[in-house]
């Protein structure tokens, strides 16, 4: 097994665990969990940017307008993301939070057609609308939407909708979405704490450390991505995707014994017969027209 395979299992397998992680804060508000997760991820990178001396580098790329527009809209979708994500971890809605991210591949896709004119093929057509019934189908069984899915699938696609349109790599462009973002956590934690509603000033060692290390938990699995996709192909990569959410499903019905009715198996036994179809037209497509490696942004 190659290194960029290995940093990129690696990178996928800490996203599909990261709810044994938020579940340590659950206690908590999700938005005060958000706030320090913003600010924590920052000194990260940070401390990143200072090892790795690239300082000036992203000074430069902070210089150009677009670029700052973009982050500030990247930021705003990412902290949409890490909100409903972390609240639907603290409810033991793990499960619907699998979904979103087996559903975000086929949404980007849409996306990609709707706004960058891209064009889809018949059998990814077939998989959208596959996936379409599938939610149709779990929306019948619960009786309502599964709006924790859609909010993180919508939210993650517009994300990366906008990072595709950005000139600057993973790094820099979460550095700066972190720095578009760092004004409204330290007003919100202002405020909160002023109001006697946050947890500024945490005199337990422990959750201070677990408050901090939120910001590791978001780097690591990132800068492992960016390392592999320097070194592995992309194919190989959107194969890899769906380790995340498939290790999150298992942890919602396994771990965290969340609720598990014929419906629901129904509809993500569809979603996921969608999955494979795109996911192996995707792969095939590219057997046939290798391209040239390129970096995860």
């Amino acid at each position: 097994m190659s290194r960029g395979i290995l940093l990129g299992l690696s990178a996928y397998l800490l996203w599909g665990l990261s709810p044994l992680y938020w579940k340590l804060l659950d206690h908590l508000s999700s938005a005060d969990v958000v706030i320090h997760r913003i600010l924590a991820t920052g000194v990260v990178l940070a401390l990143a940017h200072t090892v790795l001396r690239t300082w000036r580098r992203l000074g430069s790329e902070a210089r150009n307008p677009r670029t700052r527009t973009n982050a500030l809209l990247a930021g705003t979708m990412l902290a949409a993301n890490w909100l409903v994500f972390v609240w639907a971890v603290a409810n033991d809605q793990v499960v619907e939070t699998s979904l979103g991210y087996f559903i975000n591949p086929l949404l980007s896709v849409v996306l990609g057609v709707a706004v960058l004119g891209e064009h889809m093929r018949r059998l990814q057509w077939i998989a959208v609308g596959l996936a379409a019934l599938g939610v149709v189908v779990l929306t019948i069984d619960v009786g309502t939407l599964p709006w924790v899915s859609l909010a993180l699938a919508g939210t993650f696609g517009v994300y990366g909708l906008v990072r595709k349109t950005s000139p600057v790599g993973s790094l820099d462009g979460l550095s700066l979405e972190m720095a578009a973002m760092a004004p409204f956590a330290l007003v919100a934690l202002a405020v909160r704490g002023a109001a006697g509603e946050g947890i500024v000033g945490l005199s337990d060692p422990g959750l201070d450390l677990l408050l901090l290390g939120t910001g590791v938990v978001t780097a690591a699995p990132l800068l492992l991505f960016a390392s592999a996709a320097r070194t592995t192909e992309l194919s190989t990569l959107g194969l890899m995707q769906y380790v995340a959410p498939t290790i999150q499903f298992l942890l919602g019905v396994i771990v965290f014994g969340e609720e598990w009715s014929g419906g629901q198996a129904l509809g993500f036994v569809i979603i996921w017969s969608a999955l494979a179809l795109f996911a192996a037209e995707g792969f095939a497509r590219a057997r046939q027209r290798p391209r040239p490696i390129a970096t995860h942004g």
